[in-house]
C-alpha cells in the first residue's frame, strides 16, 4: 500500500510539473516582457490565462494598487537561465535580505539628496521588489509546509517516520518564526524617516503581510498537532487489533462467553435501554369521553404549572451563571495579580527566583501548572524592551522518549540591573 501511495503521489507531481511548465512556456513573452520591466499589465493576458498562472503560483498581485508580478521563484528561475548576475539571488537568507533593503534606502536617500530623481525611482522600485521578495520567500516556505503536511506526512506508515516527519515540520516552523523575528519595525520606522511612500512599504504594508505570515504559521501549528493526534488515535486502534490477533495466535481455542447466561453482566456490555409500550387513545368508545376529557383538562393545568416552574428555575439558573461567571473573573484577576507580584519579587532579589518556589513561598493555593502557564503569558505580554529586561530560564523535560512532547517543569527569571 505504501509502494502504491508514493507511485501515485510522484504521479502527480510529474503531471502537476508538466502542465506548470507548458503554462510558462505558453505565455512566455509576457512573463518576460514582466520580468525586465518588473511588473505584467492585466490586460496583457486574457481572463482565463490569468487564473490559472496566479492558481499555479507564476504571477501574483501585491494588492489592488500594483500591478501583477512574477513569484520569486520564478524570478530566480529566469535570472539562473539567462545569467542575470544582478538580480539572481544564490542562498540568499532573511538577513541578506534585510541588508539589501538597508542598501536600497539608504541609495534612494542619497539619490534625493542629490537631486537625481532616475536613480531615485530606481532605488525605490528595487526596494519595492526586495521587499516583495522577503514576503514571497516566507509565503512560499508556509506553502511548502503545507504541501508537506498534505502529502508526505499523511502517507507515513509508521511511527518512526511519522516522528521524522513531526520534526522536520517543527525545525522548519522554527526557522521561519527565527527568520520572522530577524525583522525590526523600529529599525524599519527609522529607514522610512517620515517619508510616506517608503513608510506605507516598509512598516504598514510589511506588517500587515509579517502579521498574516504569523498567523498561517499558526493554523500549520494547529494542523501538525491534528494530524500528530489523529495518527496516534489510528495507532492505538491497530495495536489493540495487533495485540488481540496475537493473543488469539496464542490461544486458538479462545471462544467469548455468552453474556446473557452470566450473573454479573460488564457495564461495558449492559447497555439496554428500558422497552415504552405503545399506546393511543380510544376515541370510538363513547363510555370513555368524559374520562378522556377529565385528563385533557388535567394535562393543560400540568402544562401551566410546568412552564411557571421552567421560567423561575431559569432565573435561577441565570443568576447562578452570573456569580458564577463573576467568581471566574474574580479568580483570574487574583492569578493576574500574583504573577505581577512575581514579577516584582523578581526585581526586588538578586539572585534568580524559581516560579514554583515562590508558589509555594506565598503558600498561593493555584496548581503548579496554572502558575506556570499565567507566568509565562505574563512575561509574552511585556513589551519587548521590557522583556530584555528579565532573563528566563525553563526548566523542560521530554514527555516521552517515543514523542517530540516538551514539558515545562518550572521557570526561574532574573533581573538584568
Amino acid at each position: 500500500m505504501a509502494q502504491t501511495n508514493d507511485e501515485q503521489l510522484l504521479s502527480n507531481v510529474f503531471d502537476v510539473g508538466v502542465e506548470r511548465l507548458k503554462l510558462i512556456g505558453n505565455h512566455a513573452q509576457v512573463l518576460m516582457q514582466g520580468y525586465l520591466s518588473g511588473g505584467i499589465e492585466a490586460s496583457a493576458l486574457s481572463e482565463q490565462a490569468l487564473k490559472k498562472l496566479i492558481n499555479a503560483r507564476v504571477i501574483y498581485q501585491p494588492d489592488d494598487s500594483h500591478e501583477l508580478k512574477l513569484r520569486h521563484p520564478v524570478t530566480q528561475l529566469i535570472a539562473a537561465l539567462v545569467t542575470d548576475e544582478s538580480r539572481r539571488q544564490v542562498n540568499a537568507d532573511i538577513a541578506d535580505k534585510l541588508q539589501s533593503i538597508r542598501g536600497f534606502v539608504q541609495g534612494f536617500r542619497e539619490a534625493q539628496r542629490s537631486g537625481d530623481v532616475i536613480r531615485a525611482d530606481n532605488q525605490l522600485q528595487r526596494t519595492e521588489e526586495a521587499v516583495y521578495d522577503l514576503t514571497s520567500q516566507f509565503e512560499e516556505a508556509i506553502f511548502s509546509l503545507w504541501h508537506r503536511l498534505n502529502s508526505n506526512f499523511g502517507f507515513v506508515s509508521n511511527l518512526s517516520d511519522k516522528i521524522r516527519e513531526n520534526s522536520r515540520a517543527q525545525q522548519q516552523i522554527r526557522r521561519l518564526i527565527e527568520g520572522l523575528s530577524l525583522i525590526d519595525f523600529d529599525e524599519l520606522i527609522e529607514l522610512a524617516e517620515g517619508n510616506p511612500t517608503l513608510r506605507k512599504l516598509l512598516v504598514t504594508k510589511l506588517q500587515a503581510q509579517i502579521n498574516g505570515h504569523h498567523g498561517s504559521l499558526l493554523e500549520v501549528q494547529k494542523r501538525l498537532v491534528e494530524l500528530m493526534t489523529r495518527f496516534r488515535e489510528q495507532q492505538e486502534r491497530s495495536l489493540l487489533v495487533t495485540r488481540m490477533a496475537g493473543f488469539l495466535r496464542e490461544h486458538p481455542g479462545f471462544t467469548v462467553g455468552d453474556y446473557a447466561y452470566r450473573s454479573r453482566v460488564p457495564t461495558l456490555i449492559n447497555q439496554a435501554t428500558a422497552i415504552i409500550p405503545a399506546a393511543a387513545v380510544a376515541l370510538d368508545r363513547r363510555d370513555q369521553h368524559t374520562d378522556i376529557a377529565s385528563m385533557v383538562h388535567g394535562l393543560y393545568k400540568e402544562l401551566a404549572i410546568r412552564a411557571k416552574t421552567n421560567d423561575a428555575d431559569s432565573n435561577t439558573q441565570a443568576v447562578d451563571n452570573r456569580e458564577q461567571q463573576q467568581a471566574v473573573e474574580a479568580r483570574q484577576q487574583q492569578l493576574k495579580h500574583d504573577a505581577m507580584q512575581y514579577f516584582i519579587a523578581v526585581c526586588d532579589s538578586e539572585a534568580p527566583l524559581s516560579a514554583l518556589d515562590y508558589l509555594y513561598q506565598q503558600s498561593l493555593e493555584w496548581p503548579a501548572e496554572a502558575w506556570l502557564f499565567q507566568v509565562i503569558g505574563e512575561y509574552n505580554s511585556l513589551p519587548r524592551h521590557e522583556q530584555k529586561l528579565f532573563n528566563i530560564e525553563r526548566s523542560e523535560q521530554p514527555l516521552s522518549r517515543y514523542n517530540q512532547v516538551i514539558v515545562i517543569e518550572d521557570i526561574t527569571l532574573s533581573f538584568n540591573t
